[in-house]
């Protein structure tokens, strides 16, 4: 279905505000794989783009975080599409992600028609909650 209130519309990239831009970094390139991309900006200013490897996605990292900031405009939880996500919640928790839901098959029943996902959750280097997602 395409929208036609505006045609194009897709998510160009979800960023984060890290309150320890290192280890965020380190944990999304070395632990999850993502490649960088293009960055700017120095210090608390400083910007770095992630590609996460497979098709479209990018993850727009910033530096200059803080605690005080995290309530501002909380979002739930970043959902990565996966090829397997049992694989890819170990792979987070061996990068040192915090456990916070594992891996698990979750039947819906939704409408038009139902449908069963495989679903994992950790929280990354600044609490972020991260889900590994995939429609089985």
């Amino acid at each position: 279905m395409e929208n036609k209130k505006i045609p194009g519309l897709t998510i160009a990239h979800l960023a984060l505000k890290a309150t320890d831009f290192d280890k965020s970094y380190k944990f999304y390139t070395e632990g999850l794989g993502m490649i960088p991309y293009i960055s700017w900006g120095e210090g608390d200013g400083h910007v770095q783009m992630l590609k996460f490897g497979s098709g479209a996605g990018i993850l727009e990292l910033f530096a200059g975080g803080s605690d005080a900031e995290a309530e501002l405009g909380k979002y739930v939880h970043f959902a990565y599409g996966v090829d397997d996500v049992d694989q890819a919640y170990e792979t987070a928790l061996a990068a040192g992600a915090k456990p916070l839901t594992p891996p698990k098959t979750v039947p819906l029943d939704s409408k038009p028609e139902k449908v069963t996902l495989r679903i994992a959750f950790v929280y990354g280097p600044d609490n972020e909650q991260i889900e590994f997602f995939k429609m089985i």
